[in-house]
């Protein structure tokens, strides 16, 4: 063979080899429990969560799924989504540090949910919904362990945290980065907030005009009975000069 084709061959392979472990790496990361969006802006308000589950095993179904939510920096007003086969169990903790809100004082939030009776098979993928209320707003991600069961009892463990500038861990755990508030955020609480300010004279400015509207109809339906009364009255006059 010459050396030439030697070369290609050799070529051929290692750009072979190179891809196979492209592929396999990605199809190891697309095999990770993710959440999504990746990020929220810290302290958000009223939004949705997605974990997304994919199967990664060939000859076994997913049929169970635990995700932990921190407690340390809680998420707080958590509603669970039905998903059409799974049955959720939402389990509560007593928060060691009380969250003050708007509301009141907050001392239970939600450390798990577990979803059963489904089953996601090869090739397929679950996104189980969970709304909350509020996310905190003094950290800047937030890390939700999860356990995934398989039909054949193993369990892969998504419940490891990357360092920070290290390499992915083998078993990532999902994350969700918080962002510090935008100005656009600011400018819309602000006004939300003068919104919220102004309806109290809004509604006393159309109590007003009301209340004034009133008033001159009033005052127009008095005149309209004088002048009635003033016409009869000339007329009568009228009738007993003629007599």
């Amino acid at each position: 063979m010459s050396p030439i084709r030697t070369t290609l061959r050799r070529a051929g392979l290692v750009a072979g080899l190179a891809a196979a472990g492209v592929l396999a790496a990605a199809g190891a990361a697309f095999a990770h429990v993710t959440v999504h969006p990746e990020s929220y802006a810290k302290g958000a308000t009223d939004g949705v969560l997605t974990f997304r589950v994919p199967n990664e095993e060939d000859t076994a179904s997913t049929t169970k799924v635990q995700v932990f939510l921190p407690t340390d920096h809680p998420v707080l007003g958590v509603l669970v989504t039905p998903e059409e086969g799974w049955t959720p169990e939402v389990t509560t903790t007593k928060l060691k540090t009380p969250v003050k809100t708007d509301d009141g004082t907050i001392t239970d939030a939600v450390s798990e949910i577990t979803w059963t009776g489904g089953r996601i098979r090869h090739g397929e993928y679950q996104d189980f919904n969970v709304a909350f209320g509020q996310l905190p707003d003094d950290v800047d991600q937030l890390t939700f362990k999860t356990l995934q069961t398989y039909s054949d009892g193993s369990v892969a463990r998504w419940i490891e945290e990357a360092e920070q500038g290290g390499d992915e861990p083998e078993n990532p755990a999902p994350v969700l980065m918080l962002t510090a508030k935008t100005a656009a955020d600011s400018e819309e609480a602000a006004s939300s907030s003068s919104d919220s300010d102004s309806a109290p004279a809004a509604e006393s400015s159309a109590a007003s005009s009301d209340s004034t509207a009133r008033g001159l109809g009033i005052a127009g339906l008095v005149v309209g009975v004088l002048g009635l009364a003033a016409a009869g009255f000339a007329l009568a006059r009228a009738r007993s000069a003629r007599s």
